[in-house]
């Protein structure tokens, strides 16, 4: 039986079926992102913490806005040359059509690239440091402050890729892997860091275990640790533990029975606290098990860990899959090796919430007795030139009737941070044709990758551990501004990407059902071009929200 209305439209609404279909699915899609929209709004207005306004660069997300429109346009010429039966025409359309979507998603890729490899930190007194960090040295190499490692000099990964400094430096002398849990992952960086610095990670004492009863396993002291010896200790402690686990079972079933026999008529939950495995019955049967396994590090060595993946102690550390380590935490400062922003206003905003009033002088000093000013001479000096820029700003803005905004006052961004690294006190000077501090000009590449750090001057920066209260790259995790806004264009990309599909299925696999019957696939492609409006519109409500606002 043919189903009626695919291409021919109803008579009653003027609408074939998968139009139909396609706005419902479209007023389901209104929903959700007008609940994100939503959503965005209420955590926006009520935040407690500065909610970063006109952080992401406009350019990119302008010349997308345009792409998606063109595209938009295209695509109902393409619809309009199937109409006409103009097939060259609609390949020609639909063509540019999914070129656009390609150059959006690469110009977002690039986007969402620069915000991967950018590091954030919020010290302990909500001061804000933004930047890239410098590579780890390897063991035994030093360097002076600022100074640029060279390839040799960078401690690498067991993959081989450079390690960021940004990590934990524990010296471990003693090393208990949780039998069941250990990350293969890191047990290989272990025992490549271990072999790289001379170092030997041997079983700490002999174990005596069994894969079935009466059938030993021993594996001496002194055994190197590598995966297949950790893999054998784990099958014969699992064996043991299933073997105990049966044994307890059939012990506490027998207690059950007897508890039942010599107390006829009473409930379960009266006799519960009475019933007990017998430990002594099964004594002889139990297997030993192995639950964590110890081994030695000769001689103690310094072994590096992300902060996510240890929480360290001064003399003990545990990774997240419940390795325990035993030894000393070493110095593991944060190294930015160019710091191309700082933010007080998370600072003013505490010291506002402190003094329950907005104060001035009591800002500006929480600010100058910050640890990012009071022990970094460099720094010191930028915001000595930002305070005398921003006394020029304030002057002229007076003038106007107007007052400096929020991020003038407690702000530095890398164009006002390269620009007070390259001036001297005495030539700071706002330019009075702005409404704004003073900034380098900015490249048009520098619009898309972020600052080029190798013609730019930048101050280098050291935070100790125990200055830093949050770190992050510019991820979901720094603050809910992020997090939303990868939830949203991400989700705005899915449907990019699934829209683009099906355009693209038209441009390339359409041709037989045009020479079938062209009103189909123009019904078909009508659809796919409402759907693409849609994604369209969309980024128009995105765009001024996340880029401008």
């Amino acid at each position: 039986m043919e189903i009626p209305y695919i291409v021919t439209p109803r008579k009653d609404t003027g609408l074939f079926n998968s139009k139909i279909a396609i706005w419902l699915f479209l007023a389901s899609e209104v929903m959700l992102f007008g609940g994100f929209f939503s959503a965005y709004i209420f955590l926006r207005l009520g935040a407690d913490f500065p909610w970063p306004e006109r952080t992401l660069p406009v350019l990119p997300g302008l010349i997308n806005t345009f792409v998606l429109i063109a595209s938009s346009v295209t695509v109902v010429f393409a619809w309009a040359s199937l109409k006409m039966r103009q097939w060259g025409k609609f390949q020609m359309y639909m063509a540019i059509t999914v070129i656009c979507s390609f150059i959006f998603m690469g110009l977002k890729g690039i986007e969402y690239n620069v915000k991967f490899h950018h590091q954030a930190l919020r010290t302990k007194d909500y001061s804000v440091v933004e930047g890239h960090l410098g590579y780890q040295p390897k063991d035994g190499v030093h360097v002076h402050h600022g100074e640029e490692l060279k390839d040799e000099q960078i401690a690498l990964d067991h993959k081989g890729k450079k390690i960021e400094q940004n990590v934990i430096n524990f010296e471990t002398s003693q090393i208990s892997f949780n039998t069941v849990r250990y990350h293969k992952a890191w047990v290989e960086a272990i025992m490549a860091h271990a072999a790289e610095a001379n170092a030997s990670v041997e079983l700490a004492s002999k174990l005596e275990l069994q894969t079935s009863r009466g059938t030993p396993v021993v594996f001496e002291k002194g055994t190197k640790l590598d995966l297949k010896l950790l893999a054998d200790i784990t099958k014969a402690h699992l064996a043991a533990r299933a073997n105990n686990s049966e044994l307890r079972i059939d012990s506490l079933r027998h207690e059950w029975d007897k508890a039942h026999e010599a107390n006829p008529g009473k409930k379960g939950w009266e006799l519960s606290q009475n019933v007990k495995v017998d430990e002594a019955a099964i004594a002889k049967d139990l297997m030993p098990e192995a639950a964590a396994i110890a081994f030695e590090v000769k001689p103690p060595t310094a072994f590096h860990f992300r902060p996510r993946d240890i929480q360290e102690g001064a003399e003990a550390g545990t990774l997240r899959d419940g390795t325990a380590l035993v030894g000393k935490l070493l110095e593991s400062p944060m190294g930015f090796h160019y710091v191309d922003a700082l933010d007080f206003r998370h600072l003013a905003m505490k010291v506002t919430e402190k003094v329950g009033r907005h104060d001035e002088a009591a800002i500006e000093k929480a600010i100058e007795e910050s640890w990012l000013l009071k022990e970094n001479k460099e720094l010191a000096e930028v915001w000595e030139k930002q305070q005398k820029a921003l006394g020029q700003l304030t002057e002229f803005l007076a003038s106007k009737g107007k007052v400096p905004t929020e991020k003038d006052k407690y702000r530095i961004g890398w164009q006002e941070m390269d620009y007070y690294m390259n001036t001297s006190l005495a030539d700071v000077q706002i330019d009075p044709s702005k409404y704004a501090m003073p900034k380098s000009k900015e490249a048009l590449k520098e619009e898309f990758f972020g600052p080029d750090y190798k013609t730019r001057k930048f101050p280098h920066l050291e935070v100790p551990r125990d200055q830093v209260l949050f770190a992050s790259k510019f991820e979901p995790a720094w603050n809910t501004y992020y997090a939303i806004y990868f939830t949203m264009t991400g989700l705005h990309g899915l449907h990019v990407i699934g829209g683009a599909l099906v355009l693209a299925y038209y441009l390339f696999c359409g041709k037989s059902m045009y020479l079938t019957n062209p009103e189909w696939l123009a019904n078909r492609v009508e659809v796919g071009g409402l759907f693409w409006h849609f994604v369209d519109l969309v980024w128009i409500f995105l765009f001024p929200i996340l880029y401008l606002m």
